[in-house]
């Protein structure tokens, strides 16, 4: 079964097609002149780039509001497993909520992996960062995955796209995961002193004189993540 499962993926190994190709620069009309795109802005692909991508372990197939799916997989080990990839909430679970819509069930993606973290860390999951092309929404939850690693974590979604019809590939991103330390915040609020004054002043003119300067000065040094 563990070779035949679709596995998780460093995100910046799942960025989708439509970043690697589109343009880097295109014409705006407010200017009158060439823009950078999204492509060009660092914290952008950075949150695409970070934590892992949860894949759909197999083909599903939408037509008519119905998904289904023909999997042959092996007998699982554990006897409480869901044995399919996707299953439901009802409707009534949203009740209140913003995204309740009576007539649609909520997707719920069913994962045939656990996740164990370090201690005093949660795993934060969302909808794939940027990911407007998919026709769902998963949701986002903070499961304390430090103690909570013997059964998988499910991904719940709501499907906000009624007139999709066609085929989710095997590898579809449902979910993207990143670990979180679990330690409360401790915000401050201070006047500018005179040395953050200059500072903001010097960092603001570079920001606004040449392009890059983020990229170049600021940015942390991550794994390397191809957009071309």
């Amino acid at each position: 079964m563990r070779d035949t499962l679709a596995r998780p993926v460093l995100a910046r190994h799942a960025l989708p097609e439509w970043l690697r190709t589109m343009p880097r620069v295109a014409f705006s009309e407010t200017h009158g002149q060439d823009v950078r795109t999204v492509k060009q802005c660092p914290p952008f692909v950075d949150a695409m780039s970070h934590g892992f991508i949860i894949p759909l372990p197999c083909d599903v197939s939408v037509r008519d509001g119905v998904l289904s799916w023909d999997w042959d997989y092996p007998a699982l080990s554990v006897e409480s497993h869901p044995r399919s990839p996707i299953s439901f909430h009802v409707p009534a679970q949203a009740t209140g909520a913003p995204f309740h819509n009576p007539d649609v069930a909520i997707v719920k993606f069913n994962s045939f992996w656990t996740i164990e973290l370090q201690p005093g860390f949660s795993l934060f999951a969302t909808h794939p960062v940027n990911r407007a092309d998919l026709p769902f929404r998963s949701l986002t939850g903070l499961v304390d995955c430090d103690r909570f690693g013997d059964v998988g974590v499910l991904f719940p979604a709501v499907w906000i796209d009624p007139k999709f019809e066609g085929v989710l590939a095997r590898g579809t991103p449902v979910a993207q995961c990143f670990p979180v330390e679990r330690r409360p915040l401790d915000l401050s609020f201070e006047t500018f002193s005179a040395d953050e004054v200059r500072r903001y002043d010097a960092t603001a003119a570079a920001l606004l004189s040449r392009p890059g300067v983020y990229r170049r000065q600021f940015r942390a040094r991550r794994g390397h993540s191809s957009t071309k």
